[in-house]
């Protein structure tokens, strides 16, 4: 038998033996749960976009209402300056009166002293001349009433006109405040709705790409991602490290295990936390140090993400599975997708694009990846799929050797 085709078995014989140690996970998700993400996901985007249709059409009313109210709101104080032109007017007329009043009693008063009207009602000669004096104190009194009538009358209509105009206009701009206040919260769930699409879009499109990959990759309908997967790269391994097989972790390595630390020189500058920080931070004295695999492998993705960091992922068998190592805030990369590489192929330099304080390499190690081809998850399962590079490569706070 040939070292090829006993490596061959061995590489069998493993996979075998892993499979019985570590038995296939059945949650793994298949096909046909994916298409069923892709069909929930869909409906919750199309929901939202209802939604923010509705919104729009509401804040459309409340600004027809708004400028519905600033209209009444101007009419209003037009018939308030209309009202104040009638109650100058009115305030003329009141002066006019009292001023008439007081020169009717100051002309009786002044010419015949203060009993004037008894005076003149009882100087009277006869009672003929008596009765009509007292028809003529009767008529002045009167006269001095009824003008003093029409000026109160006047004084509580211009009150009460001025309060009914105050208190339309107070709750007319209550009134538009409060649709203003609808229309802010209205903006603000739209707003809400509008940031959540673009994480649903991009579900829904890894979704379809896992989908197209698992199906290209030969998976059933309900196999488990982790079944087709690890039966799919199982045929990428020897007997060849070329062409489009995934190299063994060992390869060209010169460090224990095989694995190695992806810099020369360096220290941690943030270590690995879950969710909250999915991997670590290695920096250098050097701020554009080369970069290295931790391990061999094959080029999986590379890309620059949404804050524009430039981005390499490698993919890995070990132990019987499939990992992802992810290299990210590099400043340069010099490998391709599909490329095979070993612990000493430079990927890259040390950078610092995308959301990036300083210079410094962030490394992540994942079960499955959401970026790669046939990489077995979506973002969200991805991100809880991360594990401490630690476990594979050890970091002390600061190192001089790979």
């Amino acid at each position: 038998m040939n070292t090829k085709k006993v490596l061959t078995s061995l590489i069998i014989l493993s996979l075998t033996v892993s499979y019985i140690i570590l038995p296939i996970d059945t949650s793994a998700k298949t096909i046909k749960q994916f298409e069923d993400e892709v069909a929930k996901y869909t409906a919750e985007l199309q929901a939202k976009k209802d939604k923010v249709a509705k919104n729009d059409a509401e804040v459309e009313e409340i600004k027809k209402k708004i400028a519905d109210i600033q209209s009444q709101i101007t009419k209003t104080e037009q018939e308030v300056e209309s009202l104040q032109q009638e109650i100058d007017k009115s305030n003329e007329e009141i002066k006019e009166k009292s001023e008439e009043s007081k020169k009717i009693m100051e002309y009786y008063q002044i010419s015949n002293g203060e009993n004037t009207y008894l005076e003149y009602a009882f100087g009277a000669t006869n009672i003929t001349d008596m009765i009509y004096r007292m028809s003529i104190v009767e008529q002045l009194t009167e006269y001095n009433d009824k003008i003093m009538k029409e000026l109160d009358a006047l004084i509580k209509k211009n009150e009460l006109k001025q309060k009914e105009l105050a208190k339309k206009k107070t709750e007319l701009n209550k009134l538009q405040k409060d649709l203003e206040t609808e229309k802010e919260r209205i903006n603000a769930d739209s707003a809400s709705l509008k940031a959540a699409m673009p994480s649903l879009e991009e579900q829904i499109k890894s979704a379809k790409q896992q989908i197209k990959d698992l199906q290209r990759m030969g998976c059933g309908t309900n196999e488990s991602v982790d079944s087709c997967t690890a039966r799919y790269y199982a045929s990428l391994i020897p007997p060849s490290n070329s062409g489009g097989s995934i190299p063994d972790v060992g390869a060209g390595s010169s460090c224990a295990d095989g694995r190695c630390r992806p810099m020369g020189y360096g220290y941690v500058t943030q270590g690995y936390k879950g969710t909250a920080h999915m991997g670590i931070d290695l920096s250098s004295s050097n701020k554009t140090i080369p970069i290295y695999p931790i391990m061999a492998g094959q080029v999986s993705a590379k890309y620059y993400d949404v804050y524009g960091a430039l981005v390499i992922k490698i993919r890995h068998y070990v132990g019987g599975r499939i990992i992802y190592s992810t290299y990210a805030h590099l400043s340069s990369w010099s490998v391709n997708v599909g490329q095979n590489v070993t612990v000493n192929t430079q990927i890259g330099n040390m950078g610092n694009t995308g959301w990036s304080t300083g210079p410094h390499l962030h490394l992540e190690v994942t079960t499955c990846d959401w970026k790669s081809a046939g990489g077995g998850c979506t973002w969200a399962t991805y991100q809880r799929s991360t594990v401490n590079p630690a476990n594979y490569v050890s970091f002390p706070s600061s190192w001089n050797t790979r």
